[in-house]
């Protein structure tokens, strides 16, 4: 019974303020897959941006396939968390080498892909086919915290089976599609982080266990965010005018696997001339702060260094940089 109310409240709520998406308007599932993993981390104002970029240079699985991953990475700049480029790349080449284009139909294959956890293999199957599984994304905790009291961090893995017992209970398994798309948007746009007056007036107040118990502002809970490391970088930005050094970064379990950027050293602690370099930065990671320091050097003759290639400067769009570079080049064109 209290079910069906939250469906009728829900729907009803949704019909009225959801935002038109492209993503909504279809049930492509190779198209729903693009928009989940663009937007894992993602503001959608941002990833709208890169959907359309994506959905237009590889309309098709078998495009996305064949094209160079660093052709992915390029398209993806500026969107961070780069894993998420290489899995959709690996992801669409699994895609078409078993023959599951245009995309795979049951939940277990779309969970094999790379990168395709439990919350995005049941978006993709539920907005696709409508299948009946949960789509758990941070939004969807925070209300389904709210609406139950659940005071678990939803962020372990305790919490997570938790979390997904409870709302695999509270789906609306013949209309998993509404369901899903209903919850998820009134997470993200009236059951927000800070609530302000929106409980007074909230359509679902009286279904709701933390309104009654006066703790909505206390949920959802986090496990504690582990402490923030320091790093301390030096890039060295040479010039002949025409030319300069770039390197990849190919340690795969450091930060911007596969990306380019300027030769750099990292130190072990601040030295002690680094804020008289011309620029410096901070930029933060999810549990990383890199403090970065940029030395231009204008020279005759490029140096060696191992692992750099040289480049024109016109050249640096076709490669696909950290956001730290862009930064720098950002400033270095200001400051010409």
């Amino acid at each position: 019974m209290l079910n069906s109310l939250i469906y009728s409240r829900l729907y009803e709520w949704y019909e009225i303020n959801h935002r038109i998406l492209p993503w909504r308007e279809t049930q492509d599932a190779y198209r729903i897959w693009l928009s989940e993993v663009i937007l894992q981390q993602t503001r959608v104002a941002q990833g709208m941006e890169y959907y359309m970029r994506f959905v237009a240079r590889w309309p098709r699985v078998e495009d996305l396939a064949a094209a160079d991953e660093a052709e992915v990475l390029r398209e993806w700049q500026g969107l961070g968390y780069y894993s998420r480029a290489r899995n959709l790349h690996k992801a669409a080449q699994m895609i078409v080498e078993r023959s599951w284009n245009p995309f795979p139909t049951r939940f277990e294959d779309i969970r094999a892909l790379p990168g395709v956890g439990e919350y995005t293999a049941g978006a993709i199957a539920s907005f696709a086919y409508n299948q009946p599984y949960p789509a758990m994304d941070g939004n969807v905790y925070r209300v389904v915290a709210r609406l139950l009291d659940i005071d678990e961090a939803f962020d372990t893995t305790a919490g997570k089976k938790l979390f997904h017992k409870h709302i695999a209970d509270l789906l609306d398994k013949e209309h998993a599609r509404e369901f899903n798309s209903a919850i998820m948007e009134f997470g993200a746009l009236y059951c927000t982080p800070v609530l302000g007056d929106a409980c007074a007036t909230c359509p679902l107040q009286d279904c709701c266990q933390a309104y009654a118990h006066g703790t909505a502002d206390l949920l959802p809970v986090r496990k504690p965010r582990p402490k923030v490391r320091d790093r301390w970088f030096t890039y060295h930005i040479y010039t002949n005018g025409t030319h300069t050094l770039i390197r990849r970064r190919e340690n795969p379990k450091d930060i911007w696997y596969h990306l380019y950027e300027f030769p750099c050293e990292e130190q072990e602690k601040e030295p002690s001339s680094f804020h008289l370099s011309p620029f410096t930065f901070k930029h933060v990671l999810s549990h990383q702060k890199l403090h970065a320091r940029f030395m231009v050097h204008a020279v005759d003759e490029l140096p060696q260094i191992d692992g750099a290639i040289v480049i024109p400067w016109s050249d640096l769009d076709n490669y696909a940089l950290s956001r730290l570079t862009l930064r720098a080049l950002d400033t270095l064109q200001h400051k010409a």
